[in-house]
Formats: structure tokens, C-alpha cells, sequence
């Protein structure tokens, strides 16, 4: 499956609502900021890489300094319960047109990739920290329903 953004779609001078495509982030909203914004940057970092089109191009400044490009159709980030997230994570990933990402517990447990693999590999993904979805906008307003913008 691939999810993202051809060439000619990407609208610099649109708003984001006009993007065919929504991202959001959806933590447990139980974290401490600490975690929780780690668990963004990570899911974050996952779907950029993955999601073709989803950054805009550098900005420079006037003094022509280089300011790496940022999400072109913007990001909400919602927060939600554990059950909520793993929830979430089984309905998109049933989706053809939806990216997933997401970051299981065990990822802020560990201090080794390796040990990540190998708890996840065992005890499973559950329960997750937050998710990260991209995909149709009707489909993820769908899947988010009921969620808030997280405060």
C-alpha cells in the first residue's frame, strides 16, 4: 500500500482543508507531556518518512538561512484512552487507503532497538502510546470520530 500525495496535488497556496489527504496524530492522552511529545516526534518521524508529498518545500529567510520544510496540508494531534488508540490502530490498518504508524509502550520501555524488536516480537504491540494516520479525509474523519483535539 502506498499513501501520499502526487506532485500535481501538492497546493502551497491552498488551505489545508483543500489537501485530499488528512494526517493526524492521536496520543493517550493520559501521558506526561514529556512522553507524550516523545511519542508524537516518533510517529511523526515514521510517517514523513513513509508518506510521499507530506512535507513542503525549505523556507529561507532573509538572511538565506534554510528552515527544513513542514507539513504543506497540516497535522492535528488528538488524544484518546489506550483502548481508544488500539482501537484506532486495528480499524485503519484494515484500511487499504490509510497509512499507519505507531508506537507501542515497549518503545519508550527500552533503551536498545534490538530490545524493541524483541519485546514487541513477544508480548505484542499493545498498549500503544499513539498513532499516527494519513489517509482520505472522510475515511480518518471517520476512524477519529470522537476524539478530541488533544489539550
Amino acid at each position: 500500500m502506498t499513501v501520499g500525495f502526487e506532485p500535481d496535488e501538492i497546493a502551497l497556496d491552498a488551505p489545508t482543508r483543500a489537501a485530499r489527504l488528512k494526517w493526524v496524530v492521536v496520543l493517550d492522552a493520559a501521558l506526561p507531556a514529556g512522553r507524550a511529545a516523545n511519542a508524537a516526534i516518533c510517529v511523526a518521524a515514521a510517517t514523513a518518512d513513509r508518506v510521499a508529498g507530506l512535507l513542503g518545500p525549505d523556507a529561507e529567510d532573509p538572511d538565506g538561512a534554510a528552515h527544513p520544510g513542514l507539513p504543506w496540508a497540516g497535522c492535528s494531534v488528538l488524544g484518546g484512552t489506550a483502548e481508544q488508540l488500539a482501537e484506532l490502530r486495528r480499524r485503519a490498518s484494515g484500511s487499504d487507503d490509510v497509512f499507519v504508524a505507531d508506537m507501542p509502550t515497549a518503545a519508550q520501555a527500552t533503551r536498545v532497538y534490538a530490545d524493541y524488536l524483541e519485546q514487541v516480537r513477544i508480548d505484542g504491540a499493545d498498549p500503544l502510546l499513539a498513532v499516527s494516520l494519513v489517509g482520505p479525509k472522510n475515511r480518518v474523519d471517520r476512524l477519529t470520530k470522537g476524539l478530541d483535539l488533544l489539550a
